[in-house]
């Protein structure tokens, strides 16, 4: 099993210097390129403290510098808020200053705030995430850029740099929702699942997957899948649980802001279920290193869990993580 580490770079109650969360982050993923981990996937978000990291491409600069064998994801660059020869290039840049280390996830948002702050009509969102799509990848293989879409329009544009990787880094679109599964599997492209659906939802959703690729003549064989998990670890049941409801609350109430509640709720939780107690009975797996272990051991047996992307909620949580859970599972 390969596993990685979704790193969300949290603010809460911005109990210290801003620099710090920075800090503690490259040291975290310093150790993962130490320790066996395959990969480091950074979480983009914009005006929430939730997650303070604009440019995963920026850190990912940071992070490239200070590894040598740990491959750097995306999860997301959320490609309609970029102009798409811009994302090309910049992605492009990290792949070459990197030695061909990138794995690039894609993904739409959902986030009102960022729609509304970047000025971009939520109605457009699909199209735009999909024409940028297509537009960086012919960005990085076609020695001049011609294409005329709904939103962008390009004539005879050489984009430089060219990724190091040929034809072109490891591509993923994150994809929760039935249409956006759908879409990628009807395009061939692997795909990210989510870290808020609880694990018979992503077993569900990766059936479905998988019937719509091999439907659209595409092979599931060779692919990484990666699955997101919430993970709070401690040395008892009770201390983790305690970690994990902390996270639960975290997630609610910060991850797009106390006005958003309404939108996170139709989102992740079904109607009339208590979100916070879906996180502690349904999402995060949580427990001693032990129990973990166990249940990521099931998982991988019910739900085919092959490549398992954890999103620590602790610094404890990432160090039990590495030091007894990874040994057993990957």
């Amino acid at each position: 099993m390969k596993v990685g580490v979704l790193q969300f770079f949290s603010w809460p109650e911005r109990r210290v210097d801003l620099a710090t969360v920075y800090a503690r982050a490259l040291e975290r993923i310093e150790i993962m390129d130490q320790t066996g981990y395959d990969a480091v996937w950074l979480a983009e978000h914009h005006f929430s403290s939730f997650s303070v990291c604009p440019s995963v491409h920026m850190v990912g600069t940071l992070a490239a510098a200070r590894t040598r064998r740990l491959r750097i994801g995306t999860a997301v660059s959320l490609a309609p808020f970029y102009h798409p020869l811009r994302l090309a290039e910049e992605v492009a840049l990290l792949d070459l200053l990197s030695g061909g280390r990138v794995n690039w996830g894609a993904g739409r948002g959902f986030a009102r705030v960022e729609f509304t702050a970047f000025a971009v009509p939520p109605e457009e969102s699909a199209s735009r995430f999909r024409e940028t799509v297509e537009i960086v990848l012919r960005a990085w293989t076609d020695k001049r850029l011609n294409f005329v879409g709904q939103h962008f329009r390009f004539e005879d544009v050489e984009v430089l740099p060219k990724p190091t990787q040929l034809p072109h880094p490891p591509v993923w679109m994150a994809a929760s929702s039935e249409s956006a599964i759908e879409w990628a599997a009807s395009r061939g492209f692997s795909i990210l699942m989510d870290p808020h659906s609880s694990s018979a939802e992503i077993g569900r959703k990766r059936r479905h997957y998988a019937e719509k690729l091999a439907a659209a003549g595409f092979s599931q064989a060779g692919r990484d899948i990666p699955i997101a998990r919430l993970v709070a670890l401690a040395g008892s049941a009770g201390d983790a649980a305690a970690v994990a409801r902390s996270g639960a609350e975290w997630i609610v109430n910060s991850y797009l802001g106390a006005q958003h509640r309404p939108v996170m709720q139709q989102s992740f939780t079904p109607p009339g279920v208590d979100p916070i107690q879906r996180y502690l009975d349904d999402v995060i797996l949580h427990g001693t290193p032990d129990k973990v272990a166990e249940e990521i051991t099931r998982l991988r047996d019910e739900i085919g869990l092959d490549y398992l992307l954890c999103a620590p909620l602790s610094h404890q949580s990432f160090m039990l993580l590495t030091e007894q859970v990874m040994p057993r599972i990957a």
